[in-house]
């Protein structure tokens, strides 16, 4: 099997599990706090179709980070908006997270599993790329969750941020949100984005999977 397609059919189930729940968490935890929007645009749920951008998946697999469509929140129905807002952002990097935690999990017990069973052909023939999708999707959860961090706008870290500032502050720094996306291109296209990144991965990686 041609290796991008075999790459493709390992990495795309755990990459759609994670940027659909990334996004469903955001959505739910809004939810729970007050605002109906994602519900009734028909964004809360699961069904990964109704999460996915083109131009977010196509660059998970070029440069290693991406995105979804953000859910729409409305934070004029939370009680307090800049708390509120602080709870649904972090719904998602931390989703992510707890995903990271129970793939390596699952990868643990697979390979206990196989150490268990006697070795067959389809023994191999299911826990081999069984074990390669929880791998990857160890190292696709921990990437969104730690990209999800970065105190850029829009990402979530900007949001974590603003609901730890002053009122006063946190206006002033999501001022500069319409230039945010600008400069996570150009972070990544420089290469500083993965300079930034990709070490805490690797090592978030390298400690869930010892």
């Amino acid at each position: 099997m041609n290796e991008s397609i075999l790459q493709f059919i390992i990495l795309a189930p755990p990459l759609l599990l994670a940027l659909t729940v990334h996004e469903f968490a955001h959505g739910y935890v809004a939810f729970r706090l007050g605002d109906p929007t994602a519900q009734s645009s028909g964004r809360l749920t699961l069904n990964p179709l109704k999460h996915l951008d083109p131009l977010g998946t196509i660059a998970f697999f070029i440069f290693h980070f991406g995105w979804a469509k953000p859910i729409p929140v409305n934070p004029a129905y939370f009680k307090d908006p800049q708390k509120d807002m602080l709870w649904v952002a972090l719904a998602g990097p931390i989703t992510n997270l707890v995903l990271a935690v129970i793939s390596a999990l699952m990868v643990k017990a697979v390979m206990l599993l196989a150490q268990s069973i006697p070795y067959s052909v389809l023994g191999e023939a299911i826990l081999v790329p069984l074990n390669s999708t929880l791998i990857a999707s160890v190292w696709i959860n921990l990437v969104l969750c730690i990209f999800n961090f970065l105190p850029i706008p829009p990402l979530d870290g900007s949001r974590i941020l603003t609901g730890i500032l002053p009122p006063s502050l946190a206006r002033s720094y999501m001022s500069i949100e319409r230039y945010g996306f600008i400069l996570l291109i150009i972070l990544a296209a420089t290469g500083v984005l993965a300079k930034l990144i990709i070490p805490l991965i690797n090592f978030a990686n390298s400690l869930l999977l010892s």
